[in-house]
C-alpha cells in the first residue's frame, strides 16, 4: 500500500486515555479503515473533526515571477497542490511523478489557469531518471531557482513483518530519492548563484507511532541529510530546509487504510469522527492546500537567513508529548 506523493503521520491519543473505535464505525470494513488511519503517516486533508476546514485562497503575490521551480511527487497530494500554487505565483514549474495520466492532468490544469508547467515522468528511486528529469527542467527553462523535494511513500506494518524489498522501497523513495534529487539539483543551483531547496519530511520524524519503522527512519534521515547539506552549501547561497507536515488525509492515507474504494461521503464522515476523537490540538487534519501554502512561503525569498532548519505544520500535534 503506497503512493508516490508525500503525506505525514498521525498523532497518538493522550496518555491514559483510550478511545473506542466502535464509536467510529458501522461495519467491519470501516473498522479496519479507521484502525489503519490511526497509524498512517499524514500530510494533507479535506476532512476534519474539530476546527472548521479553512479555504485556502490563491495568493495575490507573485513571489516566483521569472523563477524556475522543480517539484518531485506532484501528481497528487501536497506536491500537486504546491505545483499549482507555485504556478499561480508566476513560477515556471517542472514536476515529476510516476503516473503519466495524473502528470498530464496537472500540467493541463496549470496551463489552463495561465501558468507554465512541464511534466516529466520519473521515479525518484531510479538515479538515471532523476538526473534526466532535473536536467530536462533546467534545460527547458534555462536553470533552477527553487526545488521542492516532496516525493514519498509509506508501508505500514510491524518491523519484523517488513520484507527487505518493502523496507528498501520506502527508504529508497523517501530518503535516497531526496539524495538523488539534491545531487542532480545542486550543480544547477550553483550555476545559478544560489537558490532554495525544501524537503518534505514528516512529524513522524520526531514523534513516531507503531507500524512506521521504515517511514520514520527515512523521514528522520531527511533531517540529518538537510542539515548537513545546508552547511555544505550555505556559503554558495543555497538554502536547504525541511518541512514537517502533521496528520493529513490524502490518497495515501485512504490507500493505507484500505478505504480507497469507499464513497467519498462515507470516508469523509469516518475521517472526521476519527480526527475529532484522536487528534490532539485542532482535532482535525490539514488540507493539501494548507501544507502547500506553507511550503511555497518557505521556498520564497522572504526568509534569506533561514537554512538548516526543520519547520513543523502539524495542528498542535508536536505540542503534546
Amino acid at each position: 500500500m503506497s503512493t508516490e506523493d508525500e503525506n505525514a503521520g498521525a498523532a497518538q491519543p493522550p496518555s491514559g486515555k483510550t478511545y473506542s473505535r466502535r464509536r467510529l464505525i458501522t461495519s467491519v470494513s470501516a473498522a479496519a479503515g479507521v484502525a489503519a488511519v490511526a497509524g498512517v503517516a499524514g500530510g494533507v486533508a479535506l476532512v476534519q473533526g474539530g476546527q472548521p476546514t479553512p479555504q485556502i485562497q490563491p495568493s495575490a503575490a507573485r513571489r516566483f515571477d521569472g523563477k524556475v521551480v522543480l517539484v518531485t511527487g506532484a501528481t497528487s497530494g501536497i506536491g500537486r497542490a504546491a505545483a499549482l500554487q507555485f504556478a499561480r505565483e508566476g513560477g515556471k514549474v517542472g514536476f515529476c511523478g510516476r503516473r503519466a495520466d495524473r502528470g498530464a492532468q496537472v500540467e493541463r490544469e496549470i496551463r489552463a489557469a495561465g501558468g507554465e508547467a512541464l511534466y516529466v515522468q520519473a521515479d525518484v528511486r531510479e538515479p538515471a531518471q532523476v538526473q534526466a528529469f532535473v536536467d530536462r527542467v533546467a534545460g527547458h527553462y534555462g536553470g533552477l531557482d527553487v526545488c521542492f523535494n516532496n516525493a514519498g511513500i509509506t508501508i505500514q506494518k510491524k518491523l519484523h513483518e517488513y520484507s527487505a524489498q518493502e523496507w528498501d522501497d520506502v527508504v529508497h523513495t523517501d530518503l535516497r530519492g531526496s539524495f538523488l534529487a539534491l545531487k542532480a539539483e545542486i550543480p544547477h543551483l550553483l550555476a545559478r548563484g544560489g537558490g532554495v531547496v525544501l524537503i518534505t519530511s514528516s512529524s513522524v520524524a520526531v514523534q513516531a507511532g507503531p507500524g512506521q519503522a521504515a517511514y520514520a527512519a527515512a523521514k528522520a534521515g531527511l533531517l540529518g541529510l538537510a542539515k548537513s547539506a545546508a552547511l555544505d552549501y550555505a556559503g554558495d547561497g543555497i538554502r536547504i530546509n525541511t518541512l514537517l507536515p502533521g496528520t493529513t488525509n490524502t490518497e495515501l492515507v485512504r490507500r493505507v487504510a484500505g478505504t480507497e474504494n469507499l464513497p467519498d461521503v462515507a470516508w469523509d464522515a469516518m475521517a472526521k469522527v476519527w480526527a475529532k476523537s484522536n487528534m490532539t490540538g485542532q482535532r482535525r487534519m490539514a488540507t493539501a492546500e494548507e501544507i502547500a501554502a506553507f511550503a511555497v512561503t518557505l521556498a520564497s525569498a522572504d526568509f534569506p537567513f533561514l537554512t538548516g532548519s526543520q519547520l513543523a505544520i502539524d495542528g498542535g500535534i508536536g505540542a503534546y508529548g
